[in-house]
């Protein structure tokens, strides 16, 4: 069953006189527990999908559909994972999950609220951490925290905008790997939307790959490699290869398309 519906789909920026049509009639469907990434070149549309899957950005013409009901506006079936942690520097790793949980769950007790808290943060591996501030956390261990708050408050979707665009190699793989296990674990999987301009990183989370081009989905991939997927061995049989060297093959075909229209975005 479709979760996420994504019919005929626009959406224009106006400044002044002037506007810039960002979504041009996209049309998708997301299923139920399904992992989808959203993949393509720098100023395609990735971030202002999500956005509009969101309830941050409304569409100028079409709409997105949760479970059959139109998006007004965010919701708490919905929770973001940004590329920056979003932390209250202030507040303990605790106290920022804590924080989200609150407001999603009003008149919830505060003592509740800290016990959900300490256990998504022992499910990120931070449980010795959370009386740290953010300020006192390496950028990894932030945005676990952003995970975990995100995922304390039970969402059905989990939407996830380049949540490891800013941490280095190694950690990034081990968060790769720690959001697989939780997001496999679940007993009732959430629907994820993962934004990423990463191939290795689309290949090993996804079922399926939405590649943009600008404006609009220009294809869509299933992702047939096995789980349970490994960094290390994800290249390991043929379906693999092949589907990096479709996945490729999309980035140059696009990027020698915007350069012959002078449209590239860096």
């Amino acid at each position: 069953m479709s979760v996420i519906e994504i019919q005929d789909l626009s959406l224009v920026y106006r400044t002044g006189k002037e506007e810039f049509l960002a979504l041009d009639h996209i049309n998708a469907t997301i299923g139920s527990g399904e992992f989808v990434t959203i993949v393509g070149s720098s100023g395609c549309g990735k971030s202002t999908l999500l956005s509009v899957l969101d309830g941050l950005n409304k569409p100028t013409g079409g709409r997105v559909l949760i479970d059959g009901a139109p998006i007004n506006g965010t919701g708490p079936e919905r929770a973001v994972v940004f590329q920056q942690y979003t932390l209250f520097p202030w507040m303990s790793a605790r106290d920022n999950v804590a924080f989200g949980i609150k407001q999603v769950r009003k008149g919830i007790p505060a003592k509740q609220a800290e016990a959900v808290s300490e256990e998504y943060l022992e499910k990120v591996g931070l449980s010795e951490f959370m009386h740290k501030l953010p300020g006192e956390l390496s950028g990894g261990m932030q945005q676990r925290v952003a995970i975990a708050r995100a995922l304390a408050v039970d969402p059905k979707i989990l939407l996830m905008d380049e949540p490891f665009g800013a941490i280095d190699a190694r950690t990034r793989v081990t968060l790769q790997e720690m959001l697989l296990d939780l997001w496999s674990q679940d007993e009732e999987k959430k629907t994820v939307v993962f934004v990423t301009h990463d191939i290795d990183e689309a290949l090993l989370l996804s079922d399926r790959i939405f590649f943009m081009e600008p404006k609009r989905i220009k294809d869509v991939i299933d992702v047939t490699i096995p789980r349970p997927r490994a960094k290390e061995t994800l290249y390991n049989q043929e379906d693999s290869n092949k589907l990096l060297n479709r996945l490729l093959g999309l980035f140059y075909q696009d990027v020698a398309e915007q350069i012959g229209n002078e449209e590239v975005v860096l």
